[in-house]
């Protein structure tokens, strides 16, 4: 009896939730479910008998936003254009030459209360022409900054509808924003692997199938990157050090294995060591998809990351050019296709599809 209650409370109060509106899982942070709670049942937004639910559109207000080099948050505006697919801030109130302008092709949304140390801290990121960067933000109300982070949903899910017309919506939705599958601090050690261990923040994205890492988890900025194929293509991790190799103050080893390099890590105990590999283990072992978009990073430096990216990006490309494959180019409002040739950039999506229904994307 008390599960056909829940049934009809949830069919009364959860009739009309929007496909973008983010719903909490048990895990989330406090803001979320707070506000989840509340338009449910205060506000009733998602009532069938309410007022129609449009998607949220364009949006303008004001954010706090950490500054780039240092600790100190400042008032910012910030504007967001759904239909053109942008999202810009200022640092001056009435300026008009934005400081920032992102595109939402790019742009993730994931909220990051501990480590921003603020109840309704969020972390935008997107790919920057040379790397990734990490804007942290919040505002004192939390309804503000929960319909911030649904409006971003709203206009990456009218992106992601244009660039992938055939794929169903139910498809879509999780990749409209992501949390970090895992993050945490290891030590890692350089390429020639007799370089002393350092202390790193690592930060695991599953659906773009990157593992980047910082000096500190604020950073605006990563320091490097690895990007995470499939087992198929020679990537693998193990539970251990190479021989010959010992760390600094943690002894919990983990290797990654790329067709290119061996990258050595140390965990501070046995339990993170477990949890990083069935993490990177879950990542390796999955397919890519036409949504799991490769995307080339890069170093603001020579280093090795970017040789490792290019090289995989190469495989790729390589294996669209044989099998005459088309690549789909996405202008907000308008999507192309045109034949991949070994001109097309290596950081467009150019991915081995495995089942027929995602052919019109690679054939």
């Amino acid at each position: 009896m008390t599960r056909n209650g829940n049934l009809r409370v949830k069919a009364k109060f959860e009739a009309r939730v929007p496909a973008f509106y983010y719903i909490p899982q048990a895990n989330d942070c406090l803001v979320l479910k707070e506000q989840w709670i509340r338009a449910k049942y205060e506000r009733r937004e998602f009532m069938a008998d309410g007022e129609a639910i449009s998607l949220p559109g364009n949006r303008e207000g004001f954010l706090w936003k950490r500054g780039r080099n240092n600790s100190q948050f400042l008032r910012r505006r910030f504007v967001l254009l759904a239909r053109e697919g942008l999202l810009k801030y200022y640092t001056k109130e009435e300026g008009k030459s934005p400081k920032a302008v992102i595109s939402i092709k790019d742009l993730n949304a994931t909220f990051q209360t501990e480590k921003i140390g603020h109840p309704h801290g969020l972390q935008i990121t997107y790919r920057g022409d040379s790397h990734v960067r990490n804007l942290f933000v919040y505002h004192e109300s939390g309804k503000e900054i929960v319909d911030w982070f649904n409006a971003l949903r709203a206009a990456r899910l009218q992106y992601l509808k244009m660039a992938f017309p055939e794929l169903p919506e139910s498809e879509l939705v999780p990749f409209l924003t992501r949390n970090y599958l895992k993050q945490g601090f290891m030590e890692k050690t350089g390429p020639k692997q007799r370089e002393p261990f350092k202390k790193r923040w690592f930060a695991l994205d599953s659906h773009e199938r990157r593992l980047l890492y910082y000096k500190n988890p604020l950073d605006a900025f990563e320091q490097g990157q690895v990007f995470l194929g499939n087992n198929e293509q020679g990537y693998e991790v193990y539970g251990d050090l190479p021989k010959g190799i010992r760390g600094n103050r943690w002894k919990a080893g983990l290797t990654i294995v790329t067709p290119e390099r061996r990258f050595v890590l140390t965990c501070p105990n046995e339990k993170e060591q477990q949890e990083w590999l069935e993490s990177l283990r879950g990542v390796l072992s999955s397919p890519l998809t036409p949504l799991s978009r490769l995307s080339l990073p890069q170093c603001r430096q020579p280093c090795e990351k970017r040789g490792d990216m290019l090289s995989s990006s190469r495989k790729l490309l390589a294996q669209a050019l044989a099998s005459g494959a088309q690549r789909r180019i996405s202008v907000f409002g308008k999507v192309q296709t045109e034949q991949v040739t070994p001109d097309s950039p290596l950081g467009e999506t150019l991915v081995p599809f495995e089942s027929d229904r995602y052919k019109h994307e690679l054939s």
